[in-house]
């Protein structure tokens, strides 16, 4: 923390000197640009001007891999942010940096700001507490994958927009015709591992990894080489061998191809509501994430990406005041229903998700409840709760070079995951080691 001093001291001897009014300085630090770094400006210049005790700092600090790691280098060297975005699959290592984070219940109690543990909506809470149900970060962004579809592009290949896309099944079937029809570009998707692996895993109540995927112990194991997971994968390589699907890249390259009005399909994380609504020239609506009919317990639960935010430690003690502040101010139901609303990001809260509602949102908005009820309507069991696992940003690229192999036909889908898991496993020991 750093103090600014707000309001001029006059130099002129014609004046008397003005007392400069001392403001404690929060640093956070986060991975976005774009619409939503607009919107996290947005959100710190009100909370800034809501009170004058405080001055909330946002600093952009590249993509969550490379913010993750702008705090931990900053943490070695003494310079940690207060507050640091930390994306889901980097909840593991932040809690084996034993010293380098308060847990976000401490601070808030410490604070004395307001703080209800239980206003958390399940399936967000139960990602980011502890074995007591402790919580260690504030969700902040949470999303789940969803189905977007291009209606002038069905359309125009002769397949009626509204065709059932709600299992696998139908989808191969609608890929068939698309392509017959002339689509160059049937499906597309974003976040690989993260939507056609670990949701996949959850939303058909399958394992990814045992010990509840890392939640009961640190002596996991990847089981993402399962029936369920290489079927699937098997499916979506034969469409790529037919350029059904088509693959752009492991992050969210394929966005681009899909706001342009390229593809029909797309599997993309509900948070692409902002840039797809702003760029989007096309009639478009968006569906539950399909599932594979008679496979697992389907349809279950997705599980979030996105981050949440850690407390870093070694900052006065005084100042973690300001911190729960605006943590609580981020929490309120104004604040989190108009993020939902304006990104596609879940609300954190039942009450922001009942005030959307309230506003007739919803209605408006066709299809912005998706990924709501699809988080909510079934209570998370073991293999829908989430992922924790350690060294998993590591793991998540070996699992996206193995895919890969799928998709240029090098290898069989069986191949590629039991690969994954042999290479995935050894970064768990080493992660288990370390940290025991």
């Amino acid at each position: 923390m750093k103090k600014s001093l707000i309001g001029a001291l006059a130099v002129s001897t014609m004046l008397s000197p003005v007392a400069a009014m001392a403001e404690t300085e929060v640093q956070f630090w986060h991975a976005f640009t774009g619409r939503l770094g607009e919107l996290v400006k947005a959100q710190v210049e009100e909370f800034n001007a809501s009170q004058d005790e405080y001055v909330v700092v946002e600093s952009h600090k590249g993509n969550y891999s490379e913010t993750l790691n702008a705090g931990i280098a900053a943490f070695r060297a003494g310079e940690q942010p207060d507050i640091l975005m930390v994306f889901e699959v980097g909840t593991a290592t932040m809690m084996a940096a034993k010293g380098a984070t308060r847990p976000v219940f401490e601070v808030m109690a410490q604070s004395g700001a307001a703080f209800d543990p239980d206003a958390y909506i399940g399936a967000v809470k139960g990602y980011y507490t502890d074995t007591n149900g402790e919580m260690l970060s504030l969700p902040f962004n949470s999303s789940t994958p969803v189905l977007w579809v291009n209606r002038d592009a069905m359309d125009a290949a002769g397949v009626d927009p509204d065709s059932d896309l709600s299992t696998w099944q139908n989808v191969g079937a609608v890929l068939d015709q698309l392509k017959a029809g002339g689509e160059e570009c049937g499906l597309v998707t974003a976040w690989q591992s993260w939507i056609h692996l670990e949701n996949f895993s959850a939303y058909h109540d399958v394992p990814f990894a045992t010990k509840d995927n890392g939640f009961s112990g640190l002596d996991t194991e990847l089981a993402l080489n399962g029936p369920a997971q290489v079927a699937h994968l098997t499916a979506m390589g034969e469409w790529a061998k037919d350029g059904k699907f088509i693959y752009t890249g492991r992050r969210n390259e394929g966005g681009a191809n899909f706001r342009a009005g390229e593809c029909a399909l797309f599997t993309e994380s509900s948070a692409g509501y902002a840039g797809i609504k702003a760029e989007a020239e096309f009639d478009f609506d968006v569906r539950p994430l399909p599932y594979w009919e008679g496979v697992g317990n389907a349809p279950q639960n997705t599980i979030i990406g996105g981050a949440s935010l850690w407390v870093m430690e070694g900052q006065d003690e005084a100042d973690y005041k300001g911190v729960g502040e605006f943590l609580s101010f981020l929490s309120t139901s104004d604040v989190q229903a108009s993020w939902h609303q304006n990104t596609g990001y879940l609300p954190i809260t039942a009450a922001a998700g009942v005030a959307t509602r309230a506003a007739g949102f919803y209605e408006k908005n066709v299809g912005t409840e998706v990924a709501v009820i699809q988080m909510t309507a079934n209570e998370p069991t073991a293999n829908s709760k989430g992922l924790r696992l350690g060294s998993f940003d590591q793991i998540r690229g070996i699992i996206d070079e193995e895919l890969e192999g799928i998709w240029a036909g090098d290898k069989t889908a069986q191949e590629a995951m039991d690969s994954a898991k042999e290479r995935g496993d050894a970064l768990l020991r080493r992660f288990e080691t370390a940290n025991r």
